[in-house]
């Protein structure tokens, strides 16, 4: 039988690593699910494999738009009391995209063939996460499908507006920099360099405010290749610097620290870690795996590394807002509605109610920034161009001067 490697969270919350002789990934899958495991990622040994990491929606399959619409409709269907083959066969004949319908369709064909909706959808490499399939499963074990699957659509969707409302925020201040820096480059390469020959004629010494802006615009006109060149370096390089653990955890720290920025960040870590941690305890994941698990989906290795030394200590023993508390990241709003979450058994409704508070504070946020950020940017505009104005008018008056 050929050997696999695998990764999955044991119900303490400990990420488990080893090899394992199966008849197939499926198998061996099923034997971790036995033994109370949470896999994470399969792959034969020896062999590249394909790694399923937690909420990974590569465009293999469904994008993550698509999964969201996939999972409501077929908990409608559900629902309304069709059979899951049959509901997977309404979703067929109403998806247009070939790239879904062969989505569907092979996890309708192993539906019907007899397996579990979680391992069909667990065999479509890279379109549904490991929190996805693992809280069908839960779903299924449970006899609430139809409500396991709303509550992930209704998850889907509220991630899906955090990061949406992010993205739509910055549209317009990242559209007014390049406008405005355009405009700059037009007149540094094509504009000023015009009265060059002029300057040069009349003769007479130029202010130096004309001197600095007729030689940016030189640089511009001929090295402009390597500006180009220098700003990919630039990016190359800061990947690589964060591709190292430690210089990562400095750089994130920095992040954290920053006034306005830092404060987004943190908000937008918390939002996405309660509404995950939320959505796993209430399908009946143990609190030290849902820990684990809902980790990885924060970007910030510094709250990452805090999380991981908080479940630790819960794992000893500990409530989890004390422990958070202790760690100094966490806002004391978050901690104390945790902490009421846990004095009254309802520890995964309070953190849903932590995420919706964290999602308006970060549209909140965003909204003061872009209040203080669109006008200073215009600001900072007008005054490069009306110094790029004034340095020509400076130098035509003083030439003037001299004539006269």
């Amino acid at each position: 039988m050929p050997l696999f490697e695998y990764k999955a969270v044991s119900p303490s919350g400990e990420t488990v690593r080893g090899t394992m002789e199966a008849a197939s990934k499926e198998w061996m899958i099923a034997k971790l699910q036995e033994s109370g495991n949470i896999p994470l990622s399969a792959n034969e040994a020896g062999k590249g494999g394909f790694n399923l990491d937690f909420l990974s929606l590569k465009r293999r399959g469904m994008n993550g738009r698509e999964v969201g619409q996939f999972t409501q409709q077929l908990a409608t269907l559900l629902g309304a009391g069709l059979p899951l083959d049959r509901s997977l066969q309404v979703l067929l004949e109403l998806s247009e995209n070939d790239r879904i319908k062969q989505t569907v369709s092979s996890v309708r064909d192993q539906v019907r063939e007899g397996g579990s909706l979680s391992d069909a959808l667990d065999a479509q490499h890279g379109s549904f996460s490991r929190l996805f399939i693992n809280m069908v499963r839960a779903g299924e074990i449970g006899g609430s499908l139809d409500t396991t699957l709303d509550r992930l659509a209704d998850y889907l969707e509220r991630s899906k507006d955090l990061k949406d409302s992010v993205i739509s925020a910055m549209v317009y201040p990242i559209m007014l920099m390049i406008l405005a820096g355009g405009s700059l480059v037009i007149l540094l390469v094509y504009v000023i360099p015009q009265f060059t020959p002029i300057f040069e004629e009349l003769g007479g010494d130029l202010p130096m405010v004309t001197k600095m802006v007729l030689a940016v615009g030189r640089v511009l006109q001929n090295f402009w290749w390597g500006l180009i060149g220098l700003a990919f370096l630039g990016m190359y390089l800061f990947r690589r610097m964060l591709a190292d653990p430690e210089k990562r955890l400095a750089w994130d720290t920095r992040v954290l620290g920053m006034r306005w920025v830092g404060d987004l960040v943190s908000k937008m870590e918390i939002a996405r870690l309660t509404r995950t941690l939320g959505t796993l305890l209430t399908n009946g994941v143990p609190l030290l795996a849902g820990l684990s698990i809902a980790r990885n989906v924060m970007s910030n290795s510094l709250l990452r590394q805090s999380l991981e030394a908080t479940t630790l200590k819960v794992k000893t023993g500990g409530g989890l807002a004390h422990n958070l508390a202790e760690t100094g990241q966490f806002p004391r709003l978050a901690l104390q509605m945790v902490s009421v979450g846990e004095e009254t058994g309802q520890l995964d409704v309070m953190l849903m109610k932590v995420a919706d508070t964290y999602d308006k504070e970060v549209r909140i946020t965003i909204d003061r920034l872009l209040a203080i950020f669109t006008p200073a940017i215009t600001l900072l505009m007008a005054v490069m161009i009306g110094t790029i104005v004034m340095s020509v008018l400076m130098a035509i008056m003083g030439i003037n001067e001299l004539v006269g």
